[in-house]
């Protein structure tokens, strides 16, 4: 089995300049396994397809124990190296953080998303915080020996967070900030605007991170213009749960189940995920 060390090292190496990180975020082992035998390189986990299936709503509704145990859940079913949506950290300080990291680290996560958020349009956690907490993330993986790969989250333009003529400056402020304090990379969820996203592969020095939402570029296109990852947040997880609605609507409404057999994939294929 591929030791941690080296997981970290490959996913790091993912993010090297002019490499291209297509990334899916899964929610239980099943959706991990199907990630990985789709020929994915690394899986990402979703925080809010993690909440919903465990019967909470996204932005640490859940304990972080809880959470844990997901993530661990998921990095046990695959071989890939998996980075762990840890939201805002599930604490508010540095030490808060840090005992986030440990806990991630302590079950095989080689990554993780760190937000700068207070919640949905609510301000931002104030600049030097949030690269204290950084800082503090980036303490705990060196103790650890662990190349951790700290995505550092900014919600400017997901939540839209202040004035928009001055968002994308504060924007790369924060990004040069964070990355100064020790994160990996940069992932500003939200945007889709092409003219926008040229400017932050030039202005932001490190690899940038967006999510796939309704008027994104292709991944081509973003690669292109050296978008470095490109991850689906809980959008697949969401697809599914479109899907049980609609099985569910017409089994109750109309008594039939053409649903059902939309995707053929049968309890023999679901065993051999588990072999």
């Amino acid at each position: 089995m591929t030791s941690q060390q080296t997981k970290a090292e490959h996913l790091l190496n993912m993010h090297q300049k002019g490499a291209t990180l297509l990334l899916p975020n899964a929610w239980d082992a099943a959706s991990a396994r199907l990630f990985e035998k789709a020929g994915f390189p690394a899986i990402g986990t979703t925080s809010a397809g993690i909440a919903f299936v465990h019967g909470a709503r996204d932005g640490e509704q859940m304990s972080r124990q809880d959470m844990v145990n997901a993530i661990a859940r998921i990095v046990a079913s695959v071989q890939v190296p998996v980075t762990a949506d840890i939201e805002a950290g599930y604490g508010s300080t540095p030490e808060e953080v840090a005992r986030t990291i440990r806990a991630v680290m302590a079950v095989g996560a080689v990554g993780v998303n760190l937000e700068d958020s207070t919640g949905p349009f609510k301000p931002l956690l104030a600049l030097q915080e949030q690269c204290e907490r950084i800082a503090a993330a980036c303490f705990e993986a060196r103790k650890a020996e662990i190349a951790l790969f700290i995505n550092a989250r900014i919600d400017t333009y997901l939540f839209q967070i202040g004035e928009e003529a001055k968002r994308l400056e504060e924007t790369l402020s924060r990004a040069r900030a964070y990355l100064e304090a020790g994160a990996n990379g940069i992932f500003v969820p939200g945007v889709i605007d092409l003219s926008l996203i040229e400017v932050l592969v030039r202005e932001i020095p490190g690899p940038l991170n967006l999510i796939v939402m309704p008027g994104i570029p292709s991944a081509p296109d973003l690669f292109q213009l050296g978008v470095v990852r490109l991850s689906i947040g809980g959008a697949a997880m969401l697809a599914a749960m479109g899907l049980i609605w609609e099985i569910a609507h017409e089994l109750r409404e109309q008594g039939t189940y053409q649903k059902l057999s939309q995707h053929p994939d049968g309890m023999s294929q679901a065993w051999s995920l588990f072999a």
